[in-house]
């Protein structure tokens, strides 16, 4: 597999929706990958979370990373995760 770059962005969208890059470049490795806008691409990949986030317990974070490919990387414009 190609090198995984996370863009500024990506990475601060990491910290204020509360992703690890470890779990940014997992979500990637392992995710269902679905296409997105403008040739981009998302992965999505469940998580065991048992924990609170922002006040509310949640049993499984969900994080999905929308990236692109180039020709030597992979490039991750932003972070999404969701709750359950």
């Amino acid at each position: 597999m190609k090198p995984i770059r996370l863009t500024a962005h990506a990475i601060e969208q990491c910290v204020e929706r509360g992703a690890s890059e470890t779990e940014v470049c997992e979500a990637i490795q392992r995710g269902i990958r679905e296409p997105a806008k403008r040739g981009r691409f998302m992965c999505r990949l469940n998580f065991q979370y048992a924990a609170r986030w922002q006040d509310k317990f949640y049993a499984i974070k969900q994080v999905a990373p929308v990236a692109i490919e180039e020709q030597n990387e992979i490039v991750v414009v932003t972070v999404y995760t969701f709750y359950f």
